[in-house]
């Protein structure tokens, strides 16, 4: 399976891509501790080239800790922290998955009088086979593309707090090579 992720190996050590996938993980890492620390935690991250963004009602000193931890945890070797189960990754891997195998359990269906209803069993198979792949397939994806467990020289620099409309943002600045 290595394979496979080493033939995208030179468009992942792009430093602004190798930055984004570190800073992905990061902030898995720090949704991680967050979940730990904050009952019924709903937070929403996004990650770039220079820190990532926490959408939800945190207190700030607890992002500000939780993030410390979460990069402390990852530098000693705790690299499973980058990959979380609800990350957009795997989202869209399930989504397209789904959507090829919709797209191939109706080919046809056009010429058969019912054929799409007819075709409906074989369409929810089709889905739940999407789901059943896709999740694991979103994990491998996550650990060897869309983030970086291995935090090498990044920092923290700041964490801003911002409120759009009524919802608490933070961005966590961040700066590694």
């Amino acid at each position: 399976m290595k394979r496979q992720w080493t033939a995208l190996q030179s468009l992942l050590d792009i430093p602004f891509v190798r930055r984004t996938r570190r800073n992905h993980g990061l902030e898995h890492a720090t949704i991680h501790v967050l979940s730990g620390r904050v009952p019924n935690l709903k937070v929403v991250g996004r990650s770039d080239s220079n820190g990532f963004w926490l959408y939800g009602d945190v207190p700030t000193d607890v992002v500000q800790q939780s993030a410390d931890t979460a990069l402390g945890r990852m530098r000693a070797g705790e690299h499973q922290l980058a990959i979380h189960p609800n990350c957009g990754t795997n989202l869209a891997t399930v989504a397209l998955i789904g959507a090829a195998a919709a797209l191939f359990a109706l080919i046809g269906s056009e010429k058969e009088r019912f054929g799409k209803l007819q075709r409906f069993p074989l369409l929810a198979l089709m889905l739940m086979l999407s789901i059943v792949v896709g999740q694991p397939l979103g994990l491998q994806i996550q650990q060897h593309v869309t983030t970086l467990g291995d935090p090498a020289d990044m920092e923290i620099m700041e964490i801003n707090q911002m409120t759009r409309g009524n919802i608490t943002v933070h961005y966590v600045k961040t700066h590694s090579s």
